[in-house]
């Protein structure tokens, strides 16, 4: 099989070829479809992972078709559509497995960091790692999915807004640009927030009923004359974009934040205080969440916006994702049969 691998920080991918690997008992053989290009796999190339080991193949937004099983696998046979994101694996022992919190195992494997990922025409899944990807869904809809389109979907889910809240949605990017859609399917009053009066237009296309634009007035005030926003999702890694929206939010409302910016936040604590509000970070989920993601979208046609590039175009899709020039998902098509 052909990979292309990583071998060392700050080196470029070369592409390599390599034995197909034969699963263990708890794993499962891939044949990559596509795999998406995210921006958190710059934690391999630019050696940004405690205790990285090189050389290794990255990607996390993976989408395939099993071609071989363990021998303690039931679950799966040859043929199923499966993916898997972030989340590599789990042990099921540690304190925080066992209280079911399952993303934050104390010994979690990380696709593409920890373990080899998509970047590759074959790969190891574990079992208990791989989420299902519906008939029908084309793979390179299916891979961005597994990570941009989870962690936003898993992010609201869990927000405490119902059908019918007001959500804002800060960023319409490779993330925002499905949050806006899962937002809207989800029932609640969307406020799509963003720079410049352009935007507007796909922002309403996307499913939003409102329009911030950040650049001509303040979107904390405008969420606030709308009546406050039960959540609000920050996606753009911009922290002073995401410090200004705390004021927005209205009783007992919930910032929630998947965009990391490298500056710290500033945050008057008397909006929270007089509120009862509350800012949250939430990280991506398990397989079963990207399961219900990939489910959710099938059925409410929400679809990612991706550019298509080949697997040996890899160092021209990550260069122009790292520089924002992708609209909006970068996807490896590594095989289409």
């Amino acid at each position: 099989m052909k990979a292309m691998v990583i071998r060392g920080t700050g080196q470029t991918f070369e592409l390599e070829d390599r034995d197909v690997p034969q699963p263990d008992r708890d794993e499962v053989l891939v044949k990559v479809h596509a795999c998406g290009v995210c921006h958190s796999d710059h934690v391999v190339t630019e050696g940004l992972w405690p205790g990285l080991e090189y050389p290794r193949v990255t990607g996390h937004e993976v989408a395939g078709v099993v071609k071989t099983v363990g021998d303690r696998v039931s679950q799966l046979a040859v043929g199923a559509r499966v993916g898997i994101g972030w989340h590599g694996g789990h042990d099921g022992t540690c304190d925080a497995c066992l209280n079911g919190k399952f993303q934050r195992c104390e010994n979690a494997k990380i696709t593409g960091v920890t373990t080899d990922g998509g970047y590759a025409e074959y790969m190891l899944i574990p079992a208990v790692a791989r989420a299902r990807i519906p008939d029908g869904m084309p793979y390179e809809h299916a891979a961005p999915l597994m990570c941009a389109g989870m962690t936003t979907f898993n992010a609201l889910r869990n927000s405490g807004a119902r059908s019918g809240d007001l959500v804002g949605i800060q960023g319409i990017g490779g993330l925002g640009h499905l949050a806006v859609q899962y937002a809207k399917a989800m029932g609640f009053e969307v406020a799509a927030i963003s720079r410049g009066p352009e935007k507007e237009a796909f922002a309403r296309q996307l499913g939003a009923h409102h329009y911030i634009d950040a650049e001509t007035e303040s979107a904390g005030a405008k969420l606030a004359a709308l009546g406050g926003a039960k959540a609000i999702l920050a996606t753009a890694a911009n922290a002073a974009s995401i410090s200004s929206l705390v004021g927005g939010l209205s009783i007992e409302g919930c910032l929630l934040i998947v965009g990391i910016p490298s500056e710290p936040l500033h945050i008057n604590a008397q909006d929270l205080i007089s509120g009862n509000r509350r800012i949250q970070g939430w990280s991506s989920g398990t397989a079963t969440d990207s399961t219900d993601a990939l489910s959710f979208a099938q059925r409410q046609g929400i679809r990612p916006m991706i550019e298509v590039f080949s697997l040996t175009d890899i160092a021209a899709a990550f260069k122009k994702m790292m520089q924002g020039e992708v609209r909006f998902r970068a996807v490896l098509q590594i095989s289409d049969t």
